[in-house]
């Protein structure tokens, strides 16, 4: 009888574990989409519609939601203690979450109203570390072209020389979780950022960039860093 005790209220405890899980995952606050603040032809010709839109409403959409996957799952192999399916996860984990961490700073980089210069801090900074905004600009092209397969190209803020610097990340790696640099300015030179319109003429896409750039943002994110 002793026996049967017992085995009833493990399995009771089994099953409130695994409501207590379920739970968490339920409440934990999930990963969403975020809107743009222009529609997806404002960026044309410098990229066009069915890029934008594709590369919106799809691929960041599908990393938003294996991310949410992944993190249900990873919150469940946490309440187990199961390591062996925590260290399993941590891939998906990274490109998930770092494809939705560098779309959503993406975005926020491009505007329709691109073209002019950065001002005041920003400017400065590219001038005294690079010579100038050409410079900067020619470096970071080429940084980012050379991108071998799939990947990014970044301008960040390095914290402890308090300087803007040039990186490149493979596929979705995340530039601060990797580098240590907080994430300026990216550009994405995965495929589907460019290949309806350019083709697998990076350099062209990479050139045409830079007249959809919301230097105001970029500013922005480096008052930001610097704190």
């Amino acid at each position: 009888m002793n026996m049967l005790c017992r085995v009833g209220q493990v399995r009771r405890c089994a099953a409130s574990l695994s409501l207590n899980i379920r739970q968490v995952a339920a409440s934990r606050q999930k990963h969403t989409l975020p809107d743009l603040t222009y529609d997806y032809g404002a960026l044309e010709p410098h990229i066009n519609a069915e890029i934008m839109q594709l590369h919106h409403s799809k691929h960041h959409a599908t990393y938003v939601n294996n991310l949410n996957v992944t993190e249900e799952k990873y919150q469940e192999a946490l309440a187990k203690g199961d390591v062996t399916a925590q260290i399993a996860l941590q891939p998906a984990l990274k490109f998930n979450g770092g494809g939705h961490i560098n779309h959503t700073i993406f975005w926020t980089n491009l505007t329709p109203n691109g073209g002019d210069e950065p001002q005041g801090e920003l400017m400065e900074a590219i001038k005294r570390d690079f010579g100038s905004l050409q410079r900067m600009k020619e470096r970071m092209s080429a940084a980012t072209v050379a991108v071998q397969g799939s990947g990014w190209g970044w301008l960040g803020y390095e914290k402890e020389s308090g300087r803007p610097r040039i990186a490149a990340c493979p596929n979705q790696d995340p530039l601060h979780g990797t580098t240590g640099l907080i994430p300026l300015l990216g550009i994405d030179v995965w495929e589907h950022a460019y290949y309806l319109q350019y083709k697998n003429v990076r350099p062209d896409y990479v050139k045409a960039i830079w007249n959809v750039i919301n230097w105001e943002n970029v500013s922005e994110r480096l008052q930001t860093a610097k704190k």
